[in-house]
């Protein structure tokens, strides 16, 4: 029997060693960034860009001159969304559903992040609405003046594509 070369050993033991980190949770998509929480406010967030009028994304907005939100999810030509009220704390949200009063508190966490050739990532855990992964690009930002109609103007820009 040949002996192993202490280079295989070596390897195998550091793939072990990421594998057990990976299954105790101590490793996070985000390559170990640090959370950012103003970014989650004031920002348009999308789960993807759509390449087509049809397909389909969702949106996450949590604006800070009205504590108003929006969870949306549609397409181009067509589409829903639900507004809410939200308080800040911590790491998390305290979200009421205008529609219904039913309330959550989501856990929300943002940072600097390469991804699908956008700038920033946004995880939402504990949210019934949504996706538990947004993504936004630098020039996303609402500004304090932006009303409700330009905001659902620039969503739907960000929609659009070329045929």
């Amino acid at each position: 029997m040949r002996k192993p070369k202490p280079l295989l050993i070596l390897s195998l033991v550091v793939a072990g060693a990421f594998a057990l980190v990976k299954l105790m949770g101590g490793d996070d998509d985000d390559g170990g960034a640090s959370s950012e929480p103003t970014l989650v406010f004031d920002r348009i967030w999308i789960d993807q860009l759509p390449r087509k009028p049809k397909d389909t994304f969702h949106t996450f907005i949590a604006a800070t001159q009205e504590p108003i939100g929006l969870f949306h999810a549609g397409s181009q030509w067509k589409g829903g969304y639900e507004v809410f009220a939200h308080t800040a704390g911590g790491d998390g949200l305290r979200i009421v559903y205008l529609q219904t009063n039913e309330t959550e508190k989501v856990k929300v966490r943002a940072w600097r992040c390469k991804e699908q050739g956008m700038d920033y990532c946004l995880e939402v855990a504990g949210a019934s609405r949504g996706v538990k992964r947004y993504r936004s690009m630098l020039g996303w930002e609402i500004r304090a003046a932006t009303r409700p109609a330009q905001l659902l103007d620039r969503i739907a820009s960000i929609a659009r594509v070329e045929n």
